[in-house]
Formats: C-alpha cells, structure tokens, sequence
C-alpha cells in the first residue's frame, strides 16, 4: 500500500492522511496579509510554510491549486489613511507591491491564485445572501450580522466554549446585535469610507466573509487544506467554518493547518510589545536561505525564536554547505571509486528525509538529516575525493535543498555574498598551522573523525579550510 502524507488537522487535534477529494489534486488557501504595512517575519514564515508544503507535494506527484489572499480594504488600512491622508487604495497598492517583493526576496515561489477582496465584493454579497435565507444571518441598520446560535458546529476548531471566545476577545458594544459573539458580514458605511452598493445598502465586506468567498470561488465548496498562523484559529477561521458551512451545508475544509509564531527572545514578536522585524530588513543582514533556513529547523507548528545570534549561526550553517559543494564541485573527476560509508549514509538519507516529510512536514528533521550526510561526504571527499556515490549524493543533497528552497545558488555565487556576522578570531596562525598539521597527519591514517572535528572546530571561531592540490590552506570568514 501506498505510504500516505500525515498531516496534523487542527480541528481534529490529530495526524490524519492526506486524502485528497479528487484524485491527486490538492487545493490549499493560506490567509494572506491585511496591505497597510510591511511584512514581518510572522508574514515570512507563513508564506515559508506553505511554500515547501506546495514544493514538497508536486515533488511527490501531487497537483496542487495555491491561493493566498491579499485584504485590501479593513479597519486598519482605513485608520492608516486617516493617518497620512494617503488614499485607502493607494496604501493597498503599495503595501501589496512591496509584499511581493519581499516574499519573491525570501525565494517564496507564487501561489496560483492571489486573489484580492475588492475583486470579489459581488461574490461575497452573493454568498451574504445565501446565508441570510438558509436562517443564519440577519440584517440590522445597514450591517449584516452571522448569528451564531443558528450554527450548532461553532467552535469545533478552537475548542471554546462561548464564555471562553468572549473572554478571549475584545467584544465591541453594539445594540444592532442579537449576541455579542455574532460577527458582521457586511458593514454599513462610515462618512470617509470606502463602499459598494448591496441589497443592505452601501457598505464594506467583514473581515472573515471575504476568505469565504474567495476560497469557495477559486477551490470549491469543499477543499483540502486551509491555513495560517495559529494566531487565526479564532475567530477568523472559526467564523469561515460557521459561515461557509452554513451556506452550503457541506464540509468547508478537510484538513486545518497553523504554523507557530515567532519569538524575539522568546516574547511573541507583535505590534504592541514594539519588537517587530520586517523582511527587508532581516534581508539587510541575512542572506534569504539563512532566514529560510533557520525558519525550517523548526517544526512550522513550534514557535521559532528569532535572534541575531540564531541567525548569525543559521549563515554560518548555510555557508558549511556551500562550502562542501564548493570542495565537491573543485575535484577533478579521475576515477570511479565507490564509498561504502557514504553509500550507506546516502541511502539512510533517502528514507529518512522523505519520511520526515511525509510525516507532517517535519522539516526540522530533514535539515538535520541534511547536515548529516553533509558531515559524511566531508568525510568522504578527504577519504576519496571524487567517487561515484559523491555524484549521487551531491544531487540528493540538491534535491531536498530544491523543496526548501535553499541551495538554488552556485557555491561561487554563494560565498561571494555572504552576509556572515563577524566574529573575533581568538586563535593565533600558529595555533591554525599546528591544527592543519593534526588534520593532514589525521587523514593519513584514515581518522576521519579527528580530522572532521579539527574542520569543525575551526569553522567554528572563523577559519575556513580549502584542501588543493597544493595542500590545505585556510582564510578567515569575510
């Protein structure tokens, strides 16, 4: 029997298989960014996520529709053009550009569908409709409310209870309401505001139908995979469940999949603390695979926490596998040689980083499967040099790089951007000469290992070694 991809549903609470409606067809909507600022790493590590889930799934055969969302008119685009007396949609305009850019920036390949809600105000007046005359929405002064009540499945996502979703959020006071916890549809229009017209009058979507609308226009009325931060799981997506399902009266999603926040020294990063990062700015410092990198050495459920250290250490990382490609790709093709050792930590590479995958994305145990096979062919080239197996696992090691979206540059082009945080070197040239001399004698009789540590060690404080035919030399980290 076929081995099948376990995804954790966060409606289940549990690893399911991955099961498609259709064949091999799996849709995926990711909820995009509101366009009224820049993008932070918490934007990153979404757009990350679902990007080598899509990347992951087409390697294994899957054809996957891709949609992620750009919410181009809210409450908070409009306060920001209060603000600076910029144009609602200009604002938009801009800050969806500069999205995309900073996501082409971090190598997040582009979805398939990037619809925006102001393209779809006739769709979401349409499914508004639909769901006032199934009973469970109601007009009131100009909005339209979800009426709650009327849905028996609310909070079979978040697991609250309606005393837990009011004491979970801030509930704002309004008498056109029939209980505090219903949630506005469509909005009545404000003197200053953007509007279109609709059967309630002039107004503006809610914030959760626009996801509705477009997902069920692009994907269906039932589709595979939606997902976001888990900071989404209430209301936002709670209230896409109760409204989709209550206009259509089948299941909305099969499987709910959240990644976990980032941390800046283990505090959630957010706008009140004031500890945002932007994209653009973590790519001044760092190259766009380190971030990558350091990202998916975390399960994407964890938290991943950020700081200038993790990074820097990330970089150097990405730069020791840049390195081994480097020395590989430096060898002179002789002989067709086989490594035995190699062989095996080849083919144990092979099936474990496909099962890690196949085990709900787990790429942090990939990436650490990764570094261990890069530490045997290090070991192999000072054995061997060139065999035959190193050709096979240089092209392993591209292929996972590939579904990570890391290791897509040369190592030429690599090393010469290296944005690597300097370090003092403590060690004096003595010491380095003294250390090679070990290395080289080590090599001699075959103690691979001695010889990786010293190789290591080195790294460590700055010092890269290169092996020629001249003999080893080394430089410091630029």
């Amino acid at each position: 029997m076929e081995n099948k991809i376990k995804v954790y549903n966060t409606l289940s609470q549990q690893k399911e298989d991955l099961i498609p409606y259709n064949g091999k067809t799996v849709r995926i909507y990711a909820c995009g960014p509101t366009v009224y600022s820049s993008a932070h790493l918490g934007h990153g590590r979404a757009a990350i996520t679902f990007d080598v889930i899509t990347r992951f799934l087409r390697k294994v055969g899957y054809k996957v529709e891709y949609a992620r969302n750009f919410t181009d008119v809210d409450d908070k685009i409009i306060n920001k053009s209060r603000e600076t007396g910029i144009p609602t949609e200009e604002i938009a305009r801009i800050y969806t550009e500069e999205y995309k850019n900073d996501m082409f920036n971090l190598g997040v390949e582009t979805p398939t569908y990037e619809p925006k809600v102001t393209e779809y105000i006739t769709e979401i007046i349409d499914l508004i409709k639909t769901i006032i005359e199934k009973g469970h929405a109601y007009p009131s002064g100009g909005d339209v409310f979800f009426s709650i009540k009327s849905f028996n499945g609310y909070g079979k996502l978040s697991k609250r209870t309606p005393d837990e979703m009011l004491a979970g959020i801030r509930i704002d006071i309004n008498e056109k309401k029939e209980d505090p916890l219903d949630f506005a549809l469509w909005k009545g229009s404000k003197p200053g505001e953007p509007w279109w017209e609709s059967p309630w009058g002039k107004g503006r979507p809610g914030w959760h139908i626009e996801c509705s609308a477009m997902s069920m226009k692009l994907l269906g009325k039932s589709f595979e995979i939606h997902g976001g931060g888990k900071d989404l799981i209430f209301p936002h997506h709670e209230n896409e469940i109760a409204q989709s399902e209550a206009a259509t009266r089948v299941e909305f999603v099969k499987y709910w999949v959240h990644n976990g926040v980032i941390q800046i020294n283990r505090e959630k990063m957010s706008k009140s603390v004031g500890n945002i990062i932007n994209v653009k700015d973590a790519l001044s410092i760092w190259s766009k695979e380190a971030i990558r990198l350091f990202l998916l050495s975390h399960h994407y459920q964890n938290p991943a926490d950020f700081s200038e250290s993790a990074m820097d250490e990330s970089e150097t990382a990405l730069e020791r596998l840049y390195i081994m490609l480097k020395r590989a790709s430096n060898l002179t093709i002789e002989s067709k040689k086989e490594d035995i050792e190699l062989q095996n930590s080849l083919n144990l590479f092979k099936t474990k980083w496909i099962e890690s995958m196949y085990d709900d994305f787990n790429t942090a145990d990939a990436v650490g499967q990764l570094f261990d096979l890069v530490r045997a062919t290090n070991r192999s080239i000072d054995a061997f040099g060139w065999t035959t197996t190193l050709k096979e696992t240089i092209k392993e090691i591209r292929s996972l790089g590939s579904t990570l979206g890391i290791l897509e540059l040369s190592p030429d082009d690599y090393l010469k951007k290296e944005k690597l945080s300097k370090k003092p070197i403590d060690i004096d040239e003595e010491e380095i000469s003294h250390l090679i001399e070990e290395r080289t004698a080590a090599r001699k009789q075959k103690n691979w290992k001695r010889a990786d540590e010293i190789r290591t060690y080195l790294d460590s404080i700055g010092i890269i070694l290169e092996d020629t035919s001249k003999g080893t030399i080394w430089k410091v980290k630029s």
